[in-house]
């Protein structure tokens, strides 16, 4: 196929129809929420798989679950093709960031998709069942009348930010919301929470119900995700100070 590893690059591995999609995009932040709430509405909007990123700079790491072996940083969309999602269930270095930060606006600029949405955690001692947002300020005041509040003021950082940061000066908008989570443990009651704003806001019908249910297994599968996250904070906190 290719001899050598890109730099980054966006590995399609069939030909795909998209129509200027919105993308959603979920990486492993605090309660890994990203992961969860993208995972589930691949499966409730039984989205296919479309393409892989490839880099350098990507951990030598695979997933599995269940047995089957996945890339750890794929690409879906719905058949319609309006719709993508991004999601990523590897802990980045911050090598590299922004190779994969362009590759990812790369592809979403040749594919005409004019908004990108980032679903992530905040790290809380408890979750609040409140969705916030960050995003333009026409924006952030049509969201506050679909009660998803705004972020008084924060960071976001790895790779959301460097998207966000780079579709301030694309012609993409940006969009973070997010949601209070646990520290150490895979939060799906907060990735319900986004999934339900996104119900509201983009009058998507998906339901959450299993979310909550599959607690128990939810820990199980993403557990080591999730403690694997908190030693990469841990490792980024120690070389910053």
């Amino acid at each position: 196929m290719q001899g050598s590893f890109p730099e980054a690059e966006v590995f399609e591995l069939g030909k795909i129809d998209l129509n200027s999609p919105i993308i959603f995009a979920g990486f492993v932040g605090a309660g890994i929420v990203g992961p969860l709430a993208i995972s589930h509405i691949i499966e409730k909007l039984k989205m296919e798989q479309i393409a892989v990123m490839r880099s350098k700079y990507l951990p030598p790491s695979t997933v599995f679950t269940r047995g089957i072996l996945r890339h750890p940083f794929r690409f879906y969309a719905n058949k319609e093709g309006t719709i993508c999602a991004i999601i990523c269930e590897i802990t980045l270095r911050m090598e590299g960031l922004y190779s994969l930060v362009s590759a990812v606006l790369d592809w979403a600029e040749k594919n005409g998709s004019k908004e990108i949405v980032i679903l992530d955690g905040v790290a809380s001692a408890e979750h609040d069942n409140k969705a916030y947002c960050a995003a333009k300020e026409d924006l952030v005041r049509t969201m506050a009348d679909k009660d998803i509040n705004m972020i008084p003021q924060g960071f976001i950082t790895g790779i959301p930010g460097g998207i966000l940061n780079e579709c301030i000066v694309r012609e993409i908008q940006g969009i973070a919301l997010l949601a209070k989570a646990n520290k150490t443990l895979p939060d799906p009651a907060a990735a319900s929470t986004l999934i339900e704003a996104l119900n509201r806001f983009y009058d998507m019908k998906i339901d959450t119900s299993e979310l909550q249910k599959e607690k128990d297994r939810i820990n199980s599968e993403f557990s080591e995700l999730s403690q694997k996250y908190v030693e990469h904070r841990e490792e980024l906190s120690g070389m910053y100070m």
